[in-house]
């Protein structure tokens, strides 16, 4: 009989707010976390928002001369993993050392320190690089990092798949338990890459919004008027324990993880495939695993970019996927609020979704103000709605044509 694994802990840092309950909080008030923004100057650049994480002191979590030794997505994730071992009280020691594992990911990685040191090295010379600079910007040193810190003995690795990296990261940790290979994983991902080469290179690609007056109203998954998605910064981790495991130790369990789904679009390097056949059929694979039918989801985290071409071709999809029952669905982006955290997203979004379980309420997607008639589906808009809310679904899709899906149920015994 195949392990069943569930969620016993989570940690999130977001542009909505630091911890669990400032961000669920958040989400219920439909409060955005988009702004100016502030690392930089932007002058000479045509997008000048993002969701920077505000208030963020790594002191608060990382010894002081440790700090130093990191880039800023590996303080995300070191803090958000601390963050859900506490909320777990999973106790790591020499009785489990080696059944607990970590896997971790970030879209970019280190790219603030590359850039920082690049410069240093131009003016500089080579003599000035820090000897932390590889181990600062690598992205398997988040969940290295953590492993170091907690002593976390089992198998440690990173999955990098651009957007769906949180959704990867999570799926392939639940397959690691399932398999046997451990007993508990510390699963996520992370990511600050609000730096003038990547706003610079995605405003290239034409991907970002421009609504630069209004930032707060910038980010409007499936909204008629939305024009390009928000780039956003922070980390999302779950604690995914073997169900008997959890309950021996009288953990409390948050949600059980029942299903994953992944494929490839094999059609774009960013535009998703047509109709949204990719999609559509990472949900049904996905669906297939946990052993339900289309009616018994909930709620839908969707992608929900912000994109013109994302959202329309995520509506097709879940369309094909849920036939009928499509109009009944309660679907939401979350991004609406945070904006896109790339290869942050999916660890982010998959502890609203458990909140959404745990307490009945679905997120809203705020800055609903015009219908698209390409996206006519029940996107709950604008405020956070009371449901009872047992399946959800979330929804990851990356550059290259990567898609993972995740299920989330409540948990009855």
């Amino acid at each position: 009989m195949e392990k069943r694994v569930v969620v016993t802990g989570m940690g999130i840092i977001s542009p909505i707010g630091i911890g669990v309950d400032e961000n669920w909080e958040a989400i219920c008030q439909g409060k955005s976390g988009i702004g100016p923004i502030t690392k930089f100057d932007t002058s000479d650049f045509v997008s000048k928002i993002a969701g920077e994480v505000k208030g963020f002191n790594p002191e608060d979590f990382i010894e002081k001369k440790e700090i130093k030794k990191m880039d800023i997505f590996i303080h995300y994730a070191l803090a958000a993993g601390k963050m859900a071992i506490k909320n777990s009280q999973l106790k790591i020691d020499e009785s489990n050392a080696d059944r607990v594992g970590v896997l971790v990911g970030s879209g970019l990685g280190g790219l603030s320190t590359i850039e920082k040191y690049y410069d240093i090295l131009q003016k500089h010379g080579p003599k000035k690089i820090t000897p932390f600079f590889i181990p600062m910007l690598i992205v398997n040193l988040a969940p290295g990092q953590i492993s170091i810190y907690f002593g976390a003995r089992g198998p440690n690795s990173s999955i990098v798949t651009a957007c769906a990296t949180g959704n990867h990261s999570i799926g392939e940790a639940l397959r690691i338990i399932q398999r046997g290979d451990a007993d508990a994983m510390i699963a996520g991902g992370a990511e600050s890459t609000i730096t003038p080469l990547a706003v610079g290179g995605f405003s290239s690609m034409k991907a970002l919004s421009t609504r630069n007056d209004e930032p707060e109203k910038a980010s409007r998954p499936f909204e008629k008027d939305r024009d390009g998605f928000i780039m956003a910064e922070g980390a999302g981790i779950l604690i995914l324990e073997e169900l008997e495991c959890a309950l021996k130790r009288k953990a409390e369990v948050y949600a059980e993880i029942i299903g994953f789904g992944c494929n490839a679009d094999a059609y774009h390097i960013s535009a998703p495939s047509p109709n949204g056949i990719g999609a559509s059929r990472c949900m049904e694979i996905a669906m297939k695993d946990a052993g339900i039918n289309y009616d018994e989801i909930d709620y839908v985290n969707a992608h929900g970019t912000s994109t013109p071409l994302n959202d329309m071709s995520e509506t097709k999809a879940m369309k094909t996927v849920f036939k009928d029952h499509a109009k009944k669905l309660a679907v939401s982006s979350t991004k609406s609020m945070t904006g896109h955290l790339l290869g942050a997203a999916g660890g982010v979004e998959a502890v609203y979704s458990v909140l959404a379980i745990k307490h009945g309420v679905i997120p809203p997607t705020i800055n609903y103000e015009t219908p698209d008639p390409e996206c006519d589906l029940d996107y709950v808009p604008n405020t956070p709605r009371e449901a009872k809310v047992v399946t959800v679904m979330s929804n990851s899709f990356g550059f290259g044509g990567t898609n993972a899906t995740l299920i989330f149920k409540k948990f009855t015994g």
